[in-house]
């Protein structure tokens, strides 16, 4: 927790970073980011529903894309940065509840994952 008793991501931007869009960060005010307002267990969460959540949370955000940057650039291992979940290193569409996947999960995986491709998103 933050001095102010606001949740922060353990990896969130440090002052002073160089990067313009992280250098925005530094003028908000931490009521600004979402990351800020909720609690921090929810973008680390092991429950699909609230990964999701944090995603949406992230939409709005004005330092979305720079945090997905430094999350790809510091290969963050898991979470949710910049409105994608990062599981094992890797940016997932969607996390699956624990157990033995339905075939219907696995076509919706299978759908999501070449819609992703075709977009070239990572």
């Amino acid at each position: 927790m933050s001095p102010a008793g606001l949740a922060v991501p353990p990896s969130a931007p440090e002052t002073g970073s160089g990067i313009p869009d992280l250098d925005l960060f530094d003028a908000l005010t931490t009521a600004d980011l979402p990351c800020r307002q909720a609690a921090e267990d929810l973008w680390f969460s092991d429950t699909p529903a609230d990964l999701e959540r944090a995603k949406v949370l992230c939409g709005d955000c004005p330092v979305r894309r720079a945090c997905l940057a430094g999350a790809l650039e510091r290969r963050e291992y898991c979470g949710v940065w910049g409105g994608e979940i990062f599981d094992r290193g890797a940016v997932i569409a969607r996390k699956r509840p624990r157990g033995r996947p339905s075939k219907a999960d696995l076509a919706r995986d299978a759908e999501l994952a070449a819609a992703r491709a075709a977009a070239g998103v990572a």
